[in-house]
């Protein structure tokens, strides 16, 4: 039997702003012409922990970011948004993420600050149909 010697930890796109309190017309107008940041590292900084990985424990949390407008995230500003449920694999989100690296928002093509959401999931491969069977 082989272990898996890598961790991918899947980082999918932004969610939303979280611009709750306009009403539908305002938010079209805002949307329009803004494009979220863009996650460019090559690779996820955000590592498994390794006994949650080893018991083959899933989860997502989602962080609310501080992106400036050079894409740089702000850490002070990070939170936890929806937790997972299992504090490590939050903490790990977190830890990670001042080592992520963005493409900006921009508005109408000019690069803006933002504070929006990122989903981090934890999927371990003999679980999602990505490592060997056992």
């Amino acid at each position: 039997m082989k272990r898996v010697a890598s961790v991918a930890v899947v980082i999918l796109a932004a969610c939303g702003t979280g611009q709750s309190s306009l009403d539908e017309a305002e938010t079209a107008e805002i949307e329009r012409g803004f494009e979220l940041p863009v996650a460019t590292n090559a690779e996820s900084p955000v590592f498994y922990p390794v006994d949650l990985f080893e018991q083959e424990v899933e989860g997502s949390v989602v962080l609310r970011l501080f992106i400036t407008e050079d894409g740089t995230v702000v850490p002070e500003s990070t939170q936890v948004a929806e937790t997972s449920g299992m504090p490590d694999l939050d903490s790990a989100a977190v830890a990670g993420v001042s080592e992520l690296t963005f493409a900006p928002a921009t508005r109408n093509g000019t690069p803006v600050a933002t504070l929006f959401l990122q989903p981090i999931h934890f999927r371990h491969p003999a679980r999602t149909g990505l490592g060997e069977q056992r």
